[in-house]
């Protein structure tokens, strides 16, 4: 049996700090207008060119399925048409439970503010990344017969001697 957590609490009123992950949704966007390509976007936060699925927070009161429909018409523009379960996924570098899910989409796409732009891969040209979302994204694709390409880590630096 594993040793109690330590919480943070608060002396003065004794509430606690469970620090339990937080469920994020994502979705594999198949856009049924452009030959079931799919759509990664790259957030404008980020540096570099890393693409990635659409991912977002459930809203209070809204089942998974409403809120990932939701998140793409909010991020794309896009509508949605039957939200399929891919599977739940540890994130534990950003201590979040990701809910990914695949949808099927249609229409003209119209990005958000927060995200800077975006592409449409075939399926099998897609690279899967070793986190998060990147294990819903291969697991999508062996579903489809595709085995799953991986990108590979940066490279690092050598270390000097001082």
């Amino acid at each position: 049996m594993a040793a109690p957590k330590e919480r943070l609490r608060c002396p003065a009123c004794g509430w606690t700090h469970w620090n339990n992950p937080t469920p994020v949704l994502a979705a594999i966007i198949e856009m049924t207008d452009r030959e079931g390509q799919v759509l990664l976007a790259r957030n404008a936060a980020w540096h570099g060119r890393m693409f990635a699925l659409i991912t977002g927070f459930m809203e209070a009161g809204e089942s998974a399925e409403q809120g990932i429909a939701r998140e793409v018409l909010e991020e794309t523009g896009l509508r949605v048409d039957a939200p399929s379960l891919v599977g739940v996924y540890d994130f534990q570098r950003m201590n979040q439970l990701i809910v990914a899910y695949h949808v099927a989409a249609r229409g003209e796409i119209r990005l958000s503010p927060e995200l800077a732009e975006y592409k449409l891969f075939r399926p099998e040209d897609l690279r899967c990344w070793r986190a998060g979302t990147g294990y819903a994204l291969a697991d999508w694709l062996t579903t489809r017969g595709i085995t799953p390409q991986w990108l590979e880590p940066p490279a690092q630096p050598a270390e000097t001697g001082a």
